[in-house]
């Protein structure tokens, strides 16, 4: 799912809450050593992507926030900010020279130019939390 977020839209985070679930609280967060990425540089896209984010700069950015039923990676470009909810079951990523996220045919590929540290160490924890998520579903 994929939609515009620059501005708040009730219906929309309903969806996302019902979809992947509500965000984690401050206690929560602190415990988790933190849900959210560093800064990433959008290197590539897929086509249904670049539909809909048209890049008018040389630079798009881009965060992941992990959530209890999977991500939501946050993408901002010029004055908008999108949003593309991703459930665990449907979260592939690849680490090839780059990180990628991909979903239902879709991707984006991120640059390694920024964070690269700290955002390994964050694609580890998400990869931790995707297999846990699977493993308590095969085990209900």
């Amino acid at each position: 799912m994929i939609f515009n977020s620059t501005y708040t839209d009730k219906e929309k985070e309903l969806e996302v809450e019902k979809l992947i679930g509500k965000k984690y609280g401050l206690i929560s967060s602190i415990r988790l050593n933190g849900v959210g990425s560093k800064r990433l540089i959008v290197q590539e896209t897929s086509q249904n992507l670049k539909k809909i984010i048209i890049q008018k700069s040389d630079l798009i950015y881009s965060n992941i926030e992990i959530r209890p039923g999977g991500v939501i990676v946050y993408i901002a470009e010029g004055l908008n900010r999108y949003s593309w909810v991703i459930p665990y079951y449907k979260l592939v990523i690849y680490k090839t020279p780059n990180y990628s996220i991909h979903s239902e045919g879709d991707f984006i590929r991120f640059s390694n130019d920024l964070n690269i540290k700290e955002n390994l160490k964050f694609f580890k924890k998400l990869l931790k939390y995707k297999i846990l998520h699977n493993e308590q579903l095969n085990i209900i």
